[in-house]
């Protein structure tokens, strides 16, 4: 840990000068202080920290709307308009785009605003991806969403929006179930995403996506355990993308087997459960729990027992979830990246 001392030797030697010196005091301040606000019981989420921010994501939304309207009744609508005239549309649109999202993302740093913003760059990056491959000729949905999760990845690193994560991830999904769906491997239509199935190529592909956003997910999660940074955040929204997917394939198959993969399927959630208080993502099971609950209502009969428990489970770990953890934590043996995982606090 560096210490006063080191800071004015590292003046002097001329490493770093007094403002440096100062800014890295009041960096290393803060993020102490969020740490401290921030329990072992606790993961952080925040979707805006006022309704003031609300209030100018309803101003944005109608300014957007009011854009598309004008610029279509000019004969430039975003998604209507082709060849050069509609490439014009949408890099405008992305200009100004742009702009507003210098200031409200970079220098006032709100995070509904922020979030809104982002939505609005991937509803024109369609736009723009369709307009492009119209101008080369080809009506390929596959191009058309790569250009989203192009444009959404130079978007998350100009301004290192969380919610960016999870655009990237839907678009790169949806380009490939396009790319199988052009080819017929899967159901070509609006509603491709519905035919779910315990097997084949989409499961498979689901499988896949969950795996992958799970391990970018924890990637970004261990570089940041104290979770105090947007990279944990970017960590969260994945998460949320990871577990839906990663018990689709799997809670398909068990619930076709009756009542006795009704009864595994509880223990699949129990060990998602079990990976969810290690990473200490709630984030992961809720999602994964969720998803799990709505296969069961729209795709079976449903069972109330098998929701009732799952009801009761996630009661029972929010309400013990830190000293669970702890216990947990402390049973397991050393493995590659526990000391890199969010620290567990006392038993007791």
């Amino acid at each position: 840990m560096i210490e006063d001392r080191d800071l004015r030797a590292a003046i002097q030697q001329g490493l770093l000068t007094e403002a440096q010196a100062a800014g890295l005091v009041a960096l290393a301040d803060a993020r102490r202080l969020a740490r401290d606000r921030v329990g072992p019981e606790e993961e952080p989420f925040v979707l805006f920290k006022g309704f003031n921010e609300i209030f100018i994501v309803i101003g944005l939304s109608i300014l957007f709307g009011g854009w598309l309207l004008a610029s279509a009744m000019l004969g430039a609508g975003l998604w209507s308009s082709e060849g050069a005239e509609g490439l014009a549309s949408v890099l405008v649109t992305l200009a100004g785009l742009y702009a507003v999202q210098r200031y409200f993302t970079l220098v006032r740093r709100m995070i509904a605003p922020s979030i809104a913003l982002a939505v609005m760059t991937a509803f024109t990056a369609w736009g723009l991806g369709s307009v492009l491959a119209n101008l080369a000729g080809s009506n390929s949905e596959s191009f058309v969403w790569l250009v989203v999760a192009a444009v959404m990845v130079v978007h998350y690193r100009l301004f290192r929006v969380p919610f960016d994560a999870a655009l990237i991830a839907c678009s790169g999904f949806a380009a490939a179930l396009a790319a199988l769906a052009s080819r017929g491997v899967v159901p070509d239509d609006a509603m491709g995403l519905l035919h779910l199935s315990s097997s084949g190529p989409l499961a498979a592909l689901s499988l896949t996506f969950g795996l992958a956003c799970f391990a970018l997910a924890m990637r970004f999660d261990m570089s940041d355990p104290h979770r105090i940074s947007t990279r944990s955040t970017t960590g969260f929204w994945l998460h949320v993308m990871a577990a839906p997917a990663i018990v689709n394939t799997l809670a398909i198959r068990l619930l076709e087997m009756g009542p006795g993969g009704q009864m595994m399927l509880l223990l699949l959630l129990f060990l998602l459960a079990l990976v969810a208080i290690v990473i200490d993502r709630r984030s992961f099971l809720v999602s994964g729990a969720g998803y799990a609950v709505w296969l069961i209502f729209n795709l079976f009969d449903g069972s109330a027992l098998l929701i009732l428990a799952l009801g009761l489970g996630l009661v029972l770990l929010g309400a013990q979830w830190d000293k669970l953890r702890a216990f947990l934590m402390r049973s397991l043996p050393a493995f590659p990246g526990k000391n890199r995982l969010p620290p567990y606090g006392s038993i007791t």
